[in-house]
């Protein structure tokens, strides 16, 4: 899992909330939020695993979902070439 955020502006915490909703896929903000509430910093085990076919199927089902929010005009798509680049 990767993710870069990169502003110099103030935020109070519901702000960066926000922000991470926005930007971030149901799955990484699930992922961040396990790690920020764990007693210990684990490695990036997510990476190294083969996910399950119950992922995969959850992870098709967020991004149809996306895709229809960005249909709908309610959320902003990005470039293919930002996209490819994550390839």
């Amino acid at each position: 899992m990767e993710a870069t955020l990169n502003f110099n502006i103030p935020l109070s915490i519901y702000e960066l909330a926000d922000l991470i909703r926005e930007q971030l896929p149901e799955r990484d903000r699930t992922a961040l939020a396990e790690l920020l509430l764990s007693d210990q910093p684990e490695a990036e085990q997510d990476d190294c695993e083969e996910p399950t076919q119950e992922q995969l199927v959850e992870e098709m089902k967020q991004a149809v979902r996306e895709v229809n929010l960005i249909k709908q005009g309610k959320a902003k798509g990005r470039p293919i070439k930002e996209l490819l680049d994550e390839l």
